[in-house]
């Protein structure tokens, strides 16, 4: 795995995401939800790499109550010890370069995770045969309004720490070249339903909600906000 982890390790990624994003994983284990209950998945092991606070897995883990397994994994030892005081005791929290490298999960989580990676494509292809289902969530960071702007992207990569930008097809072509089956997809809609300070985003809000509603292709590829949210297997292993 190729990644700069010091922004994670020495505090830099903490100052500028004070929350680590917690707040939104409420929104995101929902988003997860319903993406598995719709192809009938209810898995009995489950871990989230690049967990973070491990919000998604604790909220994951009342909306599967069959889950047994529950592990999640981070590069980050500060928010892995942040993650083991928020969550319930029955989650396991572990460096991700210390991860079991034969233990095999019913579903392996990648929430907001392979565009912070340098050798992205290695690190996917690297867990192909580590669970029967996979479930990626992408913020899709190119739209035109994004390009034409700029500054979300460049802010993306100086407080995010994003260094790879995807819209929804080369998102899914990349799945595709790390060799994963795509199963089910849809998009998240950040934009519309998490609060987000700013009258200009208020403002926003209501004319990407009407166009999502008639062409969402379209509007996440004009209008930017949203992210994907991808159900896989691993492909045919060679």
């Amino acid at each position: 795995m190729s990644v700069d982890h010091n922004i994670y390790r020495n505090g830099t990624y903490r100052a500028r995401n004070p929350d680590w994003h917690d707040g939104d994983g409420a929104w995101k284990a929902l988003q997860i939800g319903h993406l598995l209950r719709r192809n009938g998945i209810d898995p009995k092991s489950v871990c989230d790499v690049g967990c973070g606070t491990g919000r998604v897995l604790a909220e994951l883990a009342v909306q599967f109550p069959a889950a047994e397994r529950l592990v999640g994994t981070d590069t980050s030892d500060e928010v892995l010890d942040a993650a083991r005081g928020l969550s319930p005791r029955e989650i396991e929290f572990v460096n991700t370069e210390k991860l079991d490298q034969v233990e095999h999960f019913d579903l392996v989580l990648m929430v907001d995770l392979f565009e912070h990676i340098e050798d992205y494509l290695g690190f996917l292809r690297s867990f192909r045969g580590r669970a029967d289902r996979f479930v990626f969530h992408i913020p899709l960071d190119l739209s035109a309004q994004a390009l034409l702007r700029v500054e979300p992207i460049l802010h993306a990569r100086r407080h995010v720490g994003h260094l790879h930008y995807f819209c929804r097809e080369t998102a899914l072509a990349t799945l595709d070249d790390a060799g994963y089956r795509v199963l089910d997809e849809r998009y998240t809609p950040g934009a519309l339903e998490l609060d987000r300070p700013g009258r200009r985003r208020a403002v926003a809000r209501i004319p990407r909600k009407a166009a999502f509603r008639l062409s969402p292709h379209l509007t996440a590829r004009v209008l930017g906000g949203f992210s994907l949210l991808v159900l896989c297997d691993g492909g045919e292993m060679q």
